[in-house]
């Protein structure tokens, strides 16, 4: 039989080897809890590194696209502008040269018009009765 003496050692021994497993296990869980840490803070690290450019060339890009589509409207509405301003002065100046021929032209024209409008009208109202 073991006397209460001879077992005080290995009740020691066990003790021991409780802290011991005790202190291992806290320092596997802080090494675990430290490493899931690292990985968090390296994939924000990684997101961040790759997503940030990304939305910043898009954000040029559509401000790129948004200066190119004002000023090609620029453009265009510069070009009408010339354009009737070019083909009113034509215009002026052929009034001015042959005013007669101008009269008779616009009684031509306003006569076309009238008689065309005449004729639509005459349609629809045949094609309702």
């Amino acid at each position: 039989m073991i006397t209460q003496k001879s077992s005080e050692p290995l009740i020691s021994l066990a003790g021991q080897a409780a802290n011991s497993t005790d202190q291992a296990l806290k320092s596997t869980q802080r090494a675990a809890t430290e490493a899931l840490a690292s990985v968090t803070q390296a994939a924000t690290e990684i997101r961040d590194d790759a997503v940030t450019p990304l939305l910043n060339r898009a954000a040029t890009q559509a401000t790129e696209l948004t200066a190119r589509g004002v000023k090609a409207v620029r453009e265009g509405s510069r070009q009408v502008r010339d354009s009737a301003r070019r083909a009113s002065d034509t215009t002026v100046s052929y009034v001015k040269d042959e005013p007669v021929k101008s009269m008779l032209l616009a009684a031509a024209t306003g006569a076309a018009l009238l008689a065309l409008v005449s004729l639509l009208t005459r349609r629809r109202a045949s094609d309702g009765a």
